[in-house]
C-alpha cells in the first residue's frame, strides 16, 4: 500500500474545495431522486456552509488534504469528530475523495487508513461513513477495509 500523511487544507483549498463539494454532493442527490435539479447547488452549498458554520475553523472538524511524500496533493478528506446523530465514541467521514489524475494506484485506501489514523490519534474510537448505493467500487473499497453496514435505506419506484 503506498503511503501518505494528512495535513490541514490552508483557506484556498477550503474555497477550492467547498464549490466542488457542493457541485459533486448536489448531482449524486439529485441522481438518488433525493433533490430536484433546480437550486440543487445552492441547497448544497447552505447545507455545507450550515455543518461548517466557522469554515476550516469549526471546532471537531478534520479538513485535510492527502499528500505523498514528494509533497503531491492527492485528494481530500472531510471528517466530523462528533457522530452527527451522536453516536458515542464514533466520528464520521462527510466526504473522501482522490483526484481523478491519481485515482487507480491505490491511493483511497491509502487516504482512507491516512483519515482512520487521525481520528484514533484524536481519542475516537470508530468512524461511520454513508454512500450512496450504485458507488460499487467505494462499497468495495469500504467493505475489503472492515467497514460492515449498520443501516440501510432502500427505495422502488411505484410510479411510471
Amino acid at each position: 500500500m503506498t503511503t501518505l500523511s494528512v495535513r490541514p487544507m490552508t483557506p484556498p483549498e477550503f474555497a477550492d474545495w467547498q464549490r466542488e463539494l457542493a457541485r459533486v454532493y448536489s448531482a449524486e442527490q439529485v441522481a438518488a431522486g433525493r433533490w430536484a435539479a433546480e437550486g440543487a447547488f445552492r441547497r448544497a452549498l447552505d447545507e455545507n456552509a450550515a455543518s461548517l458554520p466557522q469554515g476550516l475553523d469549526t471546532p471537531g472538524m478534520l479538513l485535510l488534504k492527502g499528500v505523498l511524500a514528494d509533497g503531491t496533493v492527492i485528494g481530500r478528506v472531510w471528517i466530523g469528530l462528533e457522530h452527527p446523530r451522536g453516536t458515542p465514541d464514533c466520528a464520521f467521514l462527510y466526504d473522501i475523495e482522490v483526484d481523478e489524475p491519481h485515482r487507480g494506484r491505490g491511493l483511497g485506501r491509502a487516504l482512507l487508513t491516512a483519515a482512520e489514523q487521525a481520528v484514533a490519534e484524536r481519542g475516537v474510537g470508530a468512524l461511520e461513513l454513508n454512500v450512496f448505493g450504485d458507488n460499487a467500487s467505494a462499497i468495495g473499497l469500504y467493505g475489503s477495509a472492515g467497514y460492515t453496514v449498520i443501516t440501510q435505506q432502500m427505495r422502488k419506484q411505484v410510479r411510471p
